[in-house]
């Protein structure tokens, strides 16, 4: 069973055949609204591939939020969990272009999600077999939530986004974190062989299409991407936590955990929108065995 804790955003994406200047106005492609946050992203990501999930987060009383709790319900998450405030659901502001993304979230109700709120699911939260933890809610929440984890022994997989909200004193409490490199720059320096040797066994740092990087504790290890055709890169990243999350719960050892992530975030980026592109454990599997269609 995993527990994820975390953000639930709408969001709002445009995509755009060039991007606008200061001051300018263009015309853009496409318009939707479409189903996100860091959080519910790395949830659904986990269900699709068969894990059992609870999600505990904070939205709005308004549309957004019971769409968000909704669809979780659709992929089988227990959203039981989920609070709800008086502030507006939060908001994510995607702009696509040149198969990229550059992103705004406005965090509305993630950031009324308390301590509180995890001590009322304490038992839950103690009982999982792995935490998944990202930086969209307060730092206080998340603070409180290693405590808790901490008590119990569970190990904790920590996405470090948006960087500016990791607080340093929390790479003792978790088990796993996951920086992109402009997260692990920003975090850690740009000397990524001396960071990877530093916390063996524990730093993962994704890559992009180029997969991702740790150090055994004797060995750098390097886990290559799966090259493949690129629709919409977002939620690649919460594809590979979920999926991370899952292969550790399902027993498998760090280096076949990397390489089962990559190869789910690859497909994660075949279609448009984040959780819509999320694969599912037989597609996986289908891919490492050379045998989609």
């Amino acid at each position: 069973m995993i527990t994820v804790i975390g953000s639930l955003n709408m969001d709002l994406a445009v995509q755009m055949g060039v991007l606008p200047k200061q001051g300018e106005t263009i015309f853009g492609e496409q318009f939707q609204t479409i189903p996100g946050g860091k959080g519910a992203n790395q949830a659904v990501a986990a269900a699709r591939l068969g894990s059992q999930v609870n999600m505990i987060g904070c939205v709005g009383t308004d549309s957004f939020g019971e769409t968000l709790c909704t669809v979780l319900q659709q992929e089988h998450i227990h959203t039981e969990n989920i609070a709800t405030a008086s502030v507006p659901t939060g908001i994510a502001n995607i702009l696509l272009y040149n198969n990229d993304n550059r992103i705004i979230v406005v965090p509305g109700a993630n950031y009324e999600l308390k301590p509180a709120h995890l001590e009322a699911a304490k038992e839950l939260i103690q009982q999982s077999q792995m935490v998944i933890m990202q930086l969209e809610i307060p730092m206080e929440t998340t603070d409180y939530a290693l405590k808790l984890c901490k008590e119990a022994n569970v190990p904790v997989l920590l996405n470090p986004a948006p960087a500016a909200n990791f607080d340093m004193r929390w790479m003792e409490e978790i088990t796993y974190i996951t920086p992109n490199e402009t997260e692990c720059s920003l975090l850690f320096g740009d000397d990524f062989d001396e960071v990877l040797k530093r916390y063996p066994n524990k730093m993962i740092i994704t890559l992009g299409s180029d997969g991702a990087r740790y150090f055994d504790g004797e060995y750098p290890i390097h886990i290559p991407g799966f090259m493949t055709k690129v629709v919409d890169t977002t939620g690649a990243g919460d594809t590979f936590n979920g999926a991370l999350a899952h292969a550790f719960v399902e027993g498998q050892t760090l280096e076949e955990a990397v390489y089962f992530a990559n190869i789910a975030a690859s497909l994660s980026i075949g279609k448009f929108g984040a959780q819509s592109g999320m694969p599912t454990l037989e597609t996986v599997y289908a891919r490492m065995a050379g045998l989609e269609e």
